[in-house]
């Protein structure tokens, strides 16, 4: 009888080292999970962040791209961040002969005065320069924007001059 007693013991013993076995390595699944979900959170997070960034670059890249970029006819000195405003409404009108503007990678492609301001007039050929938003592509999804100055040649009462105004280039991308 003493034999019998002894093996129940030693059975109870078994079962709890096993139940504590299991609760040990449940606590760390757990604990595991726990940290994975917050570096993935981290991980969504710093994506945004870069592009965002990335974006902001393109809208200066974009800026100073070839299409856009005064370039040294305003004078002597080549000017960074500087966009031809001639250029972009001539782009505007001829973007969907090439592509679109698919080449840039963007979703959306705008050009908005800031100063002086024209109350939102959409800009055309016609209309030029007394307006103040030149779209090349629609904005849709996360935009981000970027200062430059938005130059043209005026005609007034017969005679040209060159004037510069501050604007904002705006780039929408696909945001998460």
């Amino acid at each position: 009888m003493q034999t019998l007693v002894i093996n129940k013991r030693g059975q109870l013993k078994i079962q709890q080292m096993m139940i504590m076995l299991l609760a040990v390595t449940l606590f760390f699944v757990l604990a595991g999970m726990l940290v994975l979900v917050t570096q993935v959170s981290n991980l969504k997070a710093s994506s945004t962040i870069i592009q965002s960034d990335n974006a902001k670059l393109l809208a200066s890249k974009i800026a100073d791209s070839a299409e856009f970029s005064c370039g040294a006819s305003f004078g002597t000195v080549e000017m960074s961040s500087c966009i031809d405003a001639d250029k972009v409404i001539n782009l505007k009108n001829f973007i969907k002969e090439y592509g679109g503007g698919n080449f840039w990678g963007v979703q959306g492609l705008q050009i908005r005065k800031i100063y002086p301001d024209n109350s939102g007039i959409e800009c055309t050929s016609s209309n030029f320069p007394n307006c103040d938003v030149i779209t090349l592509i629609p904005i849709n999804g996360t935009g981000v924007s970027n200062f430059v100055s938005l130059c043209g040649q005026y005609n007034v009462n017969g005679q040209i001059y060159s004037r510069c105004d501050l604007a904002k280039i705006i780039i929408s991308y696909q945001g998460s």
